[in-house]
């Protein structure tokens, strides 16, 4: 294992997407082994390389990571988008971890029918304008400064924007009442390498479709239907 991180994963979103996100806002270079049969999965369960037996799973540094929050910390430690001290580290670990809540409510979406998306809809926009946007937007208030912490790009940022675009793609107009976050959006689309992420033809993933469904679900052997929050 060497160069490009290699990523094991479907072609879709999932609990993956957030790592592909932070390794582009680092400007990391990333390759990728899409799951589309039961075969491929169990050849990985065989082998040894899902420590507990799911993806995603990442291949960086000679290494075969699994659990998410643990890849994603690697990566922000790795490219110095995890705050400067202690203190910082642990804001971005709180600001993450929420952010993280509001995008479980999301992860499942696709898999719901279609009275239940309804009513996760709502519930989405909910949670994301009573509990969670607001505690953002506090904090760029407070501190008057471009970035959640310390006044530096870090996960945390790379984080709420993605989580920010997931929301709006359920209510187009949901930051409506957050001017703070408003201008964070437009902020942090700006940098660069986030600006590369957004534009047609990345490896960002589109909104989950349903063969991404019927492919997670073929694979995973999922046969019974997920159920709204």
């Amino acid at each position: 294992m060497s160069g490009k991180p290699k990523l094991y994963y479907f072609n879709g979103r999932g609990k993956m997407e957030s790592i592909r996100w932070l390794l582009a806002a680092a400007g990391v270079e990333f390759e990728e082994e899409f799951l589309e049969t039961r075969e491929q999965y169990e050849k990985l369960l065989q082998g040894g390389s899902l420590l507990f037996q799911q993806v995603p799973m990442v291949e960086i540094d000679g290494m075969r990571m699994v659990q998410t929050r643990a890849i994603l910390s690697y990566i922000a430690a790795k490219y110095n988008l995890y705050g400067k001290d202690l203190k910082e580290r642990a804001l971005i670990d709180m600001y993450v971890g929420g952010t993280d809540d509001l995008m479980g409510f999301i992860l499942m979406f696709p898999f719901l029918s279609a009275e239940d998306k309804e009513k996760q809809r709502a519930f989405i926009v909910q949670k994301a304008t009573s509990r969670y946007f607001p505690v953002y937007e506090k904090v760029l208030k407070d501190h008057g400064q471009d970035f959640l912490v310390g006044n530096s790009f870090s996960w945390a940022d790379v984080h709420l924007l993605e989580a920010i675009l997931m929301v709006e793609e359920k209510k187009s107009d949901v930051l409506s009442g957050f001017p703070q976050l408003q201008a964070f959006k437009a902020r942090i689309s700006s940098i660069p390498t986030i600006k590369k992420f957004l534009e047609p033809g990345s490896q960002r993933k589109p909104v989950p479709d349903d063969k991404y469904v019927e492919t997670v679900r073929r694979v995973l052997r999922m046969y019974h239907d997920v159920k709204a929050n």
